[in-house]
């Protein structure tokens, strides 16, 4: 007798701001912190595929699939991020950040891998992320395309931070071929499959 194959289901996200890249399942928030599973009736075992930090935004893919998320996770699919810093960013700093440079890990120094970086102009407009951003009004500010290939921890804010150029916003806006697009804060789109 045939077992049939289990069906898996996959999501793509726009992750709001403040919300924790996480499910726990009857549980609306933890300590007053907002989770995914809040923002859609998804199936138990759902998971999200690399994660972004509370104050990140932007593209997410979500998966009942273990080996699905392996795959996206490589280091062959890239991740583009739109980050907007604190001051008017140099070329000699986007050549750090394109070359690899250290950064500081919790289990130490890391090096990163070489990178895609480049200056976004005009400033890119998303609807969301908080009040506490400041504008330009109060003091410079520019936006920066960085594509990676690799994710370490909070590692685009730390590259900046190396930098002299401290990220006041992120924003993931592809993984692969998976574009953010006109995706809304908190918007669920369920697809067959991922096309990366």
């Amino acid at each position: 007798m045939e077992i049939p194959e289990q069906t898996h289901r996959h999501f793509i996200i726009n992750k709001p701001w403040g919300y924790l890249s996480q499910f726990i399942y009857n549980q609306p928030t933890r300590k007053n912190r907002k989770l995914l599973g809040t923002l859609d009736d998804f199936p138990k075992g759902t998971m999200a595929i690399g994660r972004l930090d509370q104050n990140s935004e932007g593209l997410l893919l979500l998966t009942t699939d273990g080996k699905v998320s392996e795959q996206v996770r490589s280091k062959k699919v890239e991740k583009e991020y739109h980050v907007q810093l604190d001051g008017v960013i140099t070329d000699e700093a986007i050549a750090q950040l394109t070359q690899g440079l250290e950064i500081t890990l919790q289990h130490g120094k890391y090096t990163t891998l070489p990178c895609k970086s480049e200056r976004i102009e005009p400033a890119p407009v998303y609807p969301g992320g908080t009040t506490k951003i400041r504008s330009d009004n109060h003091g410079p500010i520019s936006w920066l395309s960085v594509t990676l290939s690799e994710g370490k921890y909070r590692q685009v804010r730390k590259m900046t931070a190396a930098v002299g150029f401290p990220t006041l916003r992120l924003v993931r806006v592809r993984i692969g071929n998976i574009h953010l697009d006109n995706l809304l804060p908190g918007e669920v789109i369920e697809v067959e499959k991922f096309e990366l």
